[in-house]
């Protein structure tokens, strides 16, 4: 009889997340897009992770991550294998299998919207045209996922947009290019030390 209460009582109860958060770099594979623009989140992601020491040295879910710990937050820092216009078939499986709750994914992304340099922490909000957010966001089925948005600037009316966030960084660029994914780093760690309220007071 005490096994069948006990049975019928964990029915009932919500299964609790393994991890408080899911921070994900979204950019391209392999070396052809290393250093692109459209890769900064992914690079500011990797530092992330190495600031704690973290390799992302698992793979699940078309993702290769790592986990660690941010004042006492329990962290999964990932980054997809797939190319960016389809980030979602790897973060939504990967929240699922860490029972993650979208406000809890964090998303590390370039924005063409922004000059380059700048950043900006956002609780939620629709794609704005890019790819790799819109997938995530499909595949969650809701806009409320928060984002660390680095600024890689507009490119000039002559070049498509699609070819200049697949460009690497011109040579008078990359010094500002190389701060802010530092500054990307350091938004992720704001954001899990302070919570998001915090960290948008602090760094917008």
């Amino acid at each position: 009889m005490r096994l069948l209460r006990r049975g019928l009582a964990g029915r009932g109860r919500v299964a609790q997340p393994s991890v408080d958060w899911l921070v994900v770099g979204l950019g391209n594979p392999g070396p052809r897009y290393a250093a692109t623009r459209h890769n900064l989140g992914r690079e500011a992601l990797l530092r992330f992770a190495a600031l704690h020491g973290a390799v992302l040295d698992q793979l699940k879910e078309r993702a290769r991550y790592g986990r660690l710990e941010v004042a006492d937050q329990r962290v999964c820092a990932a980054t997809p294998t797939t190319y960016m216009n389809e980030s979602g078939r790897a973060v939504a499986p990967l929240a699922r299998f860490f029972k993650i709750r979208p406000e809890r994914v964090l998303l590390v992304v370039d924005d063409l919207d922004l000059p380059l340099g700048t950043l900006r922490v956002r609780p939620h909000g629709g794609a704005g045209g890019h790819n790799g957010v819109a997938s995530v966001l499909e595949a969650l089925a809701t806009q409320a996922v928060p984002r660390v948005r680095l600024g890689i600037g507009r490119p000039p009316p002559d070049w498509d947009p699609a070819d200049y966030v697949l460009a690497r960084f011109a040579p008078d660029e990359c010094a500002a290019a190389e701060e802010l994914a530092e500054m990307g780093a350091q938004a992720v760690e704001a954001v899990l030390r302070d919570g998001l309220d915090k960290a948008m007071n602090a760094l917008n």
